[in-house]
């Protein structure tokens, strides 16, 4: 059963039919008679797009895979589930958060609420089998979330991109700047952060963007 908001079951209907997904669909199910274990839990595949319906979704941040070791990844990219370690990369997110906000880090790293405020957190791939980073590459998950990146541009209201790392900005290449808003940047990873992530102030552009044009600012406070 597909878990996701139904304003985004119209729009996409075209990719669950098509063959790709049938073929992802028999890849994943193949994967789980084998025994392995695979993240997030399959009812958490598309977390991101139940928790931020389309209508409502006014800032997108693209991630790469879910995590992939026990307890992190489920459903949201760059969070991991309440009473796990946050990852290195989301320790520097929060550390950015408070350079740029002055919101101090959260002791745990699930970003539940801001998606439930409209920012959409989406891998490119959204299954990942436990210990194998990168595993479920290539086999469909990439043009599914290719889709829902043009549904987000043809949107007529203004949309926020963050886009860390060039894996997110070679994928979105294609979003009408004129229109919306890209923020890129190196990625928040330990070994790019110190490249143009730690400062370049997506937060507060962001929500500066979304002010001037009448939609209301994200509250990024992680409680």
């Amino acid at each position: 059963m597909v878990k996701l908001h139904q304003s985004w079951l119209t729009p996409l209907q075209p990719e669950f039919d098509a063959p790709y997904m049938a073929e992802l669909r028999a890849f994943l199910l193949h994967e789980r008679e084998a025994g392995k274990q695979i993240y997030p839990k399959a009812n958490e595949w598309f977390a991101a797009l139940d928790l931020t319906p389309l209508d409502q979704t006014r800032v997108v941040i693209l991630g790469q895979d879910p995590y992939h070791g026990e307890g992190q990844a489920h459903g949201l990219c760059f969070s991991v589930q309440a009473g796990t370690r946050p990852p290195p990369s989301l320790i520097n997110i929060y550390k950015e958060l408070f350079a740029d906000l002055g919101f101090k880090p959260a002791s745990h790293g699930n970003l539940k609420s801001w998606a439930e405020q409209g920012v959409l957190l989406l891998n490119s791939v959204l299954t990942v089998e436990a210990g194998r980073a990168a595993s479920h590459q290539a086999k469909g998950w990439e043009r599914f979330t290719d889709a829902i990146i043009k549904v987000l541009n043809d949107q007529p209201r203004p949309i926020v991109f963050i886009l860390w790392g060039a894996y997110a900005q070679r994928k979105a290449a294609f979003v009408d700047k004129t229109r919306h808003l890209v923020i890129a940047s190196a990625h928040p990873s330990p070994l790019s952060a110190h490249n143009g992530f730690l400062g370049s102030k997506p937060f507060s552009k962001a929500n500066a963007f979304l002010i001037a044009h009448g939609q209301k600012p994200i509250d990024w406070q992680i409680s």
